[in-house]
């Protein structure tokens, strides 16, 4: 694993953005922009590096699995992870009857060197696909920089889709009218919009009928408690880049709720038991699950909750501290041996409770720039590790301000060529 500067193409801030990259400029504290994505350069593995990746990647899918059948095990776990008791019942259900799944990403730390370690689970609503999926595909393509790329996630989450909804049909005995893709009008970035757009893109060419629309745009039917889109069509089919914890405590949380239970009620994706999974109470659970065990503990840190009497045991270590339902970095504090704060974001988590997890300040890959601190978002979609995208920061916390880093496998440098960013 090594960070390598490279070419960067003629005109390629307008190619990224053709490709769906409308959120590249950044606007930084101070009221400057920069871009977002890191065109020339890049993050370069071997083969058995990737390998390596996509096994851990599977081995924590495979132990997040056991880690749910836990808290699902133990109404105490729960309610640590302030999963509400009213949905208790359709995540169960859920869980059994394994509704469409398509994504998620796991975020590690990784030198290279040392066994690759979870920092968290986005399994709910992760983002950065289009670039992942897409513009890094197009570059690597484009520049003809290392001889291939860990991608297979554009292939793979049409495959998903086709899969999942044919398994819809085989329980409901009849195909789904249209699948509808909503995202929150309250992202002003593009990026949930792109999300969703390109999800609609896999949904088609799965040979289903997508619909984009946000999540305003959803309504319920008093008459019948049924949620149907502004043209009047019935919800069969949902995938939401809306984070459940938002969706059960908004206004129609309940109706929601109530939906799921009736036979025949609308399909959200991802479905309701990956609150099991985005929720950062999973890290103490598979720390409970795994820590006597040799394969698995190797890619986890030590994880409690923060009023665990275990976790005084990371003062010595050092620790991360995190919000439950944080997102993007927010509210993610990291304190040294000792006690010293080293970094630290502010946000509008935390009210809902926190976890505690053995510090493991990122790697530093730094160039004449300075620092760069990788983490690798190694995708999961239908179960199975699918390919990698890179998120790069400044600091120590990965935040949105933190750049998107394309990578190859087993690049070379040509002969007699000077390369410089």
């Amino acid at each position: 694993m090594r960070r390598l500067y490279g070419k960067a193409r003629l005109g390629w801030e307008a190619e990224i953005e053709s490709q769906g990259l409308v959120y590249n400029k950044t606007t930084v504290p101070g009221g400057d922009t920069r871009s977002y994505w890191r065109e020339d350069v890049f993050y370069d593995f071997t083969a058995a590096e990737v390998d390596r990746l996509a096994e851990t990647t599977d081995q924590l899918f495979a132990a997040c699995v056991e880690a749910g059948e836990l808290a699902l095990s133990d109404e105490r776990l729960l309610d640590r992870m302030r999963i509400p008791r009213d949905a208790r019942d359709v995540i169960r259900a859920t869980w059994e009857y394994e509704p469409p799944s398509i994504y998620g990403r796991f975020d590690l730390w990784w030198d290279g060197k040392a066994a690759p370690r979870l920092l968290e689970f986005n399994a709910d609503t992760p983002t950065s696909l289009v670039e992942a999926a897409v513009v890094q595909w197009a570059w690597h393509l484009e520049t003809g920089q290392g001889k291939d790329q860990w991608n297979q996630l554009d292939d793979r989450l049409v495959d998903a889709w086709r899969r999942n909804l044919s398994r819809w049909e085989a329980h409901y005995r009849r195909r789904p009218e249209r699948v509808h893709l909503a995202w929150t009008e309250g992202d002003r970035s593009g990026e949930d919009w792109m999300t969703v757009a390109y999800m609609a893109d896999c949904v088609r060419r799965a040979g289903y009928e997508p619909v984009v629309l946000t999540t305003e745009e959803l309504g319920l039917d008093t008459g019948d408690a049924r949620f149907y889109d502004p043209q009047g069509h019935r919800l069969d089919v949902v995938f939401k880049l809306y984070p459940w914890e938002w969706l059960l405590e908004d206004e129609y949380g309940p109706s929601v709720i109530a939906d799921i239970r009736r036979p025949g009620g609308t399909t959200w994706v991802e479905p309701i038991w990956k609150m099991l999974w985005s929720n950062k109470g999973l890290l103490p659970v598979l720390w409970q699950r795994y820590e006597h065990d040799p394969v698995i503990s190797r890619h986890l840190l030590p994880a409690f909750f923060a009023d665990d009497p275990r976790a005084g045991e990371l003062r010595e270590t050092g620790f991360a501290r995190k919000p439950l339902f944080g997102r993007e970095g927010n509210n993610v504090e990291l304190v040294a041996p000792g006690g010293e704060v080293l970094a630290s974001m502010g946000g509008r988590y935390g009210a809902e409770g926190w976890v505690v997890q053995q510090l493991c300040a990122l790697p530093d890959f730094a160039g004449p720039d300075g620092p760069h601190h990788p983490v690798l978002g190694a995708w999961v979609v239908d179960g199975e590790a699918a390919g990698l995208g890179i998120r790069e920061s400044d600091g120590l916390i990965t935040d949105d301000l933190s750049f998107f880093v394309p990578h190859t496998i087993d690049f070379v440098r040509p002969p007699n060529t000077t390369w410089s960013a």
